[in-house]
């Protein structure tokens, strides 16, 4: 019923800063149930930005997009769900190894999804971007 239901609503993906909207309401209530979890958010940016050729922007879905020059290694949304681009065989390596969770939306492609709920996830996440972001170079 939720698939079909987020099916539904896949329209207001092109309804112009509906996204952005949303993820900023994410944030606000991210920062009154979890605050810590925004702080956390700022360590995985700070840490991105340390690699060269890195930089961030905003995602057409909302949340943090993180790019190595021109290409997205992944981004992050205001709910800690992390989304990353690492290729169909490391990604069938990482779900066997329990490491991340199939893509929420694209299942069949060379993303996956993590949620950061912890400070352990918090240490994965990032290892997990390093590794895309050293397959890009």
């Amino acid at each position: 019923m939720f698939h079909f239901i987020v099916y539904r609503l896949n329209f207001l993906k092109g309804v112009p800063l509906f996204a952005l909207i949303y993820d900023s309401c994410l944030k606000i209530a991210m920062f009154l149930a979890a605050p810590e979890r925004l702080g956390w958010f700022d360590d995985i940016e700070n840490e991105v930005l340390s690699w060269d050729g890195t930089n961030v922007s905003l995602h057409k879905f909302g949340g943090t997009q993180f790019n190595y020059g021109r290409k997205e290694i992944g981004h992050l949304h205001s709910n800690g769900l992390l989304d990353i681009l690492v290729g169909r065989q490391v990604k069938q390596e990482l779900l066997a190894s329990g490491k991340a969770e199939v893509h929420h939306i694209f299942k069949e492609s060379g993303w996956i999804s993590f949620y950061i709920l912890t400070e352990k996830d918090l240490i994965n996440a990032k290892c997990l971007l390093k590794e895309a972001y050293q397959s890009r170079m």
